[in-house]
């Protein structure tokens, strides 16, 4: 288990990088429980305090927020119902996805994107998200039509977008941690992975007294099974890049990342799984899939890109590690 850095006068803040996977949830609870204030990553939701206090089921709750990763939520809530009996802090921060949330009222109601104030959060929340969303879905469209050249430009431009939507979602949310965090001795933010320039956002915004240190939790979890690759698929790497550099030109990295992450994308398990007796099973396979997917060149995406685009994952997975079997880049065993 990691050990936090303590101040002497200022608060002690963790920001966990973390998977949201089941597998990850003792782990970070350990953690959580060292910590007076836990700031999640997730917007407000009106059942949540109802649901701690043990008055709203943890199913009734989560059934309507249509959770992404519905063992991984219903296990965390059963571990921040335990927090909440000690007496923690638990709030829920994410300004950015609180704001999609009442723009998508403000259209149910009846309203355009025209009637979005142009001076208003709102407005600069609905472009960051229409901009990623479009480029996604164009990203679908070129990789339908069997261009690997177009699906390739079009993983590019989302990952601009992606990555822009991701600077101004941070943003948002160190605003909004800091003056939380000042109230409590020590507290602990939840964090994906993707999330890292979070880091550097609240450094500048904390108070020099505080101590701040971010952790990977897949990390720790790795090193049980004696592993150490920090897990950031290629698709990762790319939308980090842009992060860091939003103005970065093109460039041939930035195409063989795009190319891996098409690859990536078809051959990652996609379902959620427990993990039994301590399992790591979507750590092993993110792994295993980063590690099949540095071995390709451009060319070999290239050529598998037509193989593999219109067919499941258990079909890709073969293909692929017939591919790098056949091409003298590995074997079978040492693949998924």
């Amino acid at each position: 288990m990691p050990h936090e850095i303590k101040g002497k006068t200022g608060s002690r803040v963790t920001l966990g990088f973390s998977i949201h996977r089941p597998e990850m949830v003792p782990l970070t609870f350990a953690l959580m429980q060292r910590h007076e204030a836990i700031f999640l990553e997730e917007p407000p939701s009106a059942d949540f305090n109802g649901m701690l206090q043990g008055a709203v089921a943890i199913d009734d709750y989560l059934m309507p927020l249509d959770v992404e990763y519905p063992e991984f939520s219903r296990q965390m809530c059963c571990r921040l119902r335990s927090l909440y009996t000690q007496g923690k802090v638990i709030v829920q921060v994410e300004p950015f996805l609180e704001v999609l949330l009442g723009i998508h009222d403000f259209f149910a109601a009846g309203h355009t994107p025209g009637d979005l104030p142009k001076d208003v959060i709102e407005y600069p929340v609905y472009l960051a998200e229409r901009n990623a969303t479009g480029t996604l879905l164009a990203y679908y469209q070129a990789a339908a039509g069997g261009s690997f050249e177009k699906a390739l430009t079009a993983v590019i431009r989302f990952a601009r977008a992606d990555a822009a939507r991701f600077r101004l979602r941070d943003s948002l949310r160190a605003q909004a941690l800091a003056p939380l965090i000042a109230k409590y001795p020590s507290a602990y933010i939840e964090a994906g992975v993707i999330h890292f320039q979070l880091w550097q956002l609240l450094r500048r915004q904390l108070p020099k007294s505080s101590r701040m240190r971010p952790v990977f939790l897949a990390d720790f979890a790795l090193k049980e099974i004696q592993e150490s690759n920090r897990l950031y698929g290629p698709g990762d790497q790319l939308t980090l890049r842009f992060i860091f550099h939003p103005t970065a030109a093109e460039s041939g990295q930035h195409r063989l990342l795009a190319a891996r992450a098409m690859v990536y994308a078809k051959i990652i398990a996609k379902e959620e799984r427990l993990s039994g007796n301590g399992g790591l099973p979507h750590l092993q396979d993110e792994l295993a899939c980063i590690r099949v997917t540095k071995r390709l060149s451009l060319q070999d995406c290239r050529n598998l890109f037509p193989l593999i685009h219109r067919v499941k994952t258990a079909e890709s997975r073969q293909i692929v590690a017939d591919y790098i079997r056949k091409a003298g880049l590995g074997t079978r065993q040492d693949l998924y």
